[in-house]
């Protein structure tokens, strides 16, 4: 900071600052919407850090340097730190990383090692064990008060329940979303037309702030401890003996943690992870570099809100400059609408981008973005590409704001707004886009599994008017089939053997194929085992469908919904008359009791090669039976059978003394099982 500055300019200029810091550090911490990059934040702390240096007079209560991340949400219990949660002092370059170490030496009186570990970029959490039971898990907060997640944390399945010593211990580290879990909940949220997450960090905070734990345990959350706050009868020395004893006691540590005995080798560290950091399947945005002795620490002490003894180092942003070339619009299975950047490709993160999600009308309108605009691009999570922001001074000069579409790109019809969306939406049943994803939906494999009807097969049926709607996949005929592009005889009759086949699903398939929104698989076979056919289904209300297990008011309102439409009846009415099964094939409740099955009421686990079923043609017959077949041993798995060449799960089953079957003995078991039919 110059030192020029007067005193009415730094203090009109720290109450600028402080405005706008505390407004991003409320969007990022408690909202979980952030609108600015962390480096744009960056730049204004560090501006603001310089002028209270230089005038420590303007230091305020509220000033952002003063505190440690975010408020408590009104919907959580308030939990209160023993011992505070701080933060770390970033730095952001080599001569900053190696001043931190000459004040670390000058304190000591000589040179020391130094722990380094990934900077995971999730949201800080701090566990409590009484006599090795979890007790308590909660966030950070400001550091002194945070919120009571507990139910929460439980739904995390990297966090032990039970430690493996009866001990008392806190114990702090991050819970992150990984990057595939990121872009499969977008993924989801999108075609839903719901708000995406800016980045893992923000869906993770946003995760363990649901007050329906239900909710959070579909996230597939992580984490990874670090920090032994209150340490009990540990005996660790050492910042890297206490990552050992933390993963000895059943916690998931992060092994690319390294002790390096020089800070050259601690920037060692930091350049091999910051060019493998997109090669992770989580997100880090630096390393964190501690003195490794804890004597040490005890020795250099705190300041008033973080460690002298640690710092971060924070990668700088990989941004890349474009330009929006156009901007397209598609329309998915439910009708929403999504725009998509076109722009001039460039390389962002070790891959050629030319195209970015813009989410929706919101998301544009927000960012201002424009067609010709020169933005910058990154890759949140590393994975996908997302605008940053527009770069306003080499906008063109006749340069408008980007219009809306008013109406549908495929098929015209007014795009309206439902209630609660952010999303554009055709709602017209006959919009060919909606009709297409339709169809590829109904064919797909957890639908009616129809082999050989891939998208562009579909979408030349389509277009040559072979089929309008799904009912019409049950009338095609050779001839047809054979005259489209790369059909030939041999493909044309597999193609309509699979058709026939589908037939004989178990009516859940076709419940989950007819796309009711919200209907998943899971909810398609809670139903068809409730209520038994399609058509109890069809004239059920909403008080019987909201009973069921896992219903909610959203699911039973669609369900309600889309059997009250006309058109609906007429497609069941077309598909009965092909022939498609409407009954449920497997064992329904009330009919369990009658069931003389080994595999009833067992937990099974499928591993390895099966010669003579499917894994889904297995799993489906167990589960038809009354048995549970999961995908990962416990103690709680009854049986697990070994096809050929049997990894890991054959491994842990032996240690466990779990009962093994070969696939022969489960053929066998089946055999003789009260027979029932399975769903193709």
């Amino acid at each position: 900071m110059a030192q020029e500055m007067t005193i009415d300019y730094a203090t009109k200029r720290a109450e600028e600052l402080r405005v706008q810091l505390n407004r991003w550090s409320r969007e990022y911490y408690v909202e979980d919407q952030p609108t600015v990059e962390d480096s744009v934040y960056d730049k204004h702390y560090a501006e603001l850090v310089a002028i209270e240096a230089n005038y420590p007079e303007l230091i305020t209560v509220d000033s952002p340097t003063q505190r440690v991340g975010g408020g408590v949400l009104a919907g959580f219990e308030k939990v209160t730190h023993d011992i505070p949660l701080y933060s770390l002092n970033d730095v952001f370059d080599k001569e900053e990383l190696f001043a931190f170490d000459q004040r670390v030496q000058k304190a000591i009186g000589h040179p020391v090692d130094y722990c380094c570990e990934l900077k995971i970029d999730g949201l800080s959490v701090s566990l409590r064990y009484e006599n090795g039971l979890f007790v308590r898990g909660a966030t950070r907060g400001d550091g002194t008060v945070g919120e009571n997640i507990t139910e929460n944390v439980k739904t995390v399945r990297s966090v032990p329940l039970r430690l493996n010593e009866p001990i008392s211990i806190e114990v702090r580290g991050e819970c992150f979303m990984p990057k595939r879990s990121f872009v499969e909940l977008n993924q989801k949220r999108e075609a839903a037309g719901h708000d995406v997450f800016a980045n893992p960090r923000n869906a993770a905070a946003g995760s363990l702030r649901q007050l329906d734990s239900k909710i959070a345990a579909k996230r597939n959350l992580d984490t990874f401890l670090y920090t032994v706050a209150d340490f009990g009868p540990m005996e660790a020395k050492t910042q890297y003996e206490a990552l050992q004893e933390l993963a000895k006691l059943g916690f998931h540590t992060n092994h690319e943690a390294q002790l390096c005995h020089s800070i050259e080798e601690v920037w060692t560290y930091i350049e091999k992870f910051h060019d493998q950091r997109i090669d992770l399947p989580y997100e880090i945005d630096g390393i964190v570099v501690k003195v490794n002795d804890f004597s040490l620490q005890d020795q250099l002490g705190f300041t008033v809100k973080a460690p002298r003894w640690a710092t971060a180092y924070k990668f700088p942003p990989e941004e890349v400059e474009t330009v929006i070339e156009t901007i397209e619009w598609t329309v998915g299975r439910t009708g929403v609408v999504t725009p998509t950047a076109v722009m001039t490709p460039v390389r962002v993160a070790g891959t050629t981008v030319s195209r970015a999600s813009l989410h929706n009308g919101d998301y544009i309108k927000m960012k201002d973005i424009r067609l010709h605009d020169t933005v910058l691009i990154y890759k949140a999570g590393d994975i996908i590409p997302e605008v940053a922001r527009v770069i306003e001074d080499k906008r063109p000069k006749d340069s408008e704001p980007y219009p809306l579409p008013t109406h549908c790109p495929e098929c015209e019809s007014e795009l309206v707004h439902l209630d609660g969306e952010v999303a554009l939406r055709c709602i017209n049943p006959k919009c060919p886009a909606q009709m297409k994803e339709g169809l590829n939906h109904f064919v797909s494999r957890n639908a009616m599994n129809i082999e050989g009807l891939g998208p562009r097969v579909l979408e030349q049926m389509y277009d040559k008017k072979l089929v309008a709607d799904v009912a019409d996949l049950y009338k095609l005929t050779e001839e047809e089939l054979l005259t489209l592009d790369k059909i030939k005889e041999k493909a044309a009759n597999n193609i309509l053997t699979a058709i026939a086949n589908s037939k004989g699903n178990s009516v859940e398939r076709l419940i989950f194929g007819l796309g009711i929104r919200h209907v998943g698989a899971k909810a398609a076979k809670i139903l068809a085992e409730h209520f038994g056919n399609l058509e109890a289904i069809s004239q059920s209300d909403f008080e019987s469908i909201i009973a069921l297990d896992s219903m909610g008011t959203i699911i039973a309102d669609s369900i309600v919904t889309y059997f009250s439409n006309e058109e609906v009846h007429e497609l069941m009415d077309e598909l009965k008359a092909a022939g498609v099964n409407f009954d449920y094939k497997g064992i329904r409740l009330e009919q369990l009791a009658e069931v003389e099955s080994p595999f009833k009421d067992k937990t099974v686990v499928l591993t390895g090669k099966l010669t003579q079923f499917t894994r889904e043609e297995a799993k489906a017959t167990i589960e038809n039976l009354g048995g549970k077949v999961t995908g990962s041993v416990s103690k709680k798995t009854d049986i697990v059978v070994a096809g050929e060449e049997a990894g890991s799960k054959l491994t842990k089953a032996e240690s466990l003394g779990i009962e093994i079957w070969t696939e022969e003995k489960m053929a066998e078991a089946l055999a003789q099982s009260h027979p029932v039919e399975t769903e193709n």
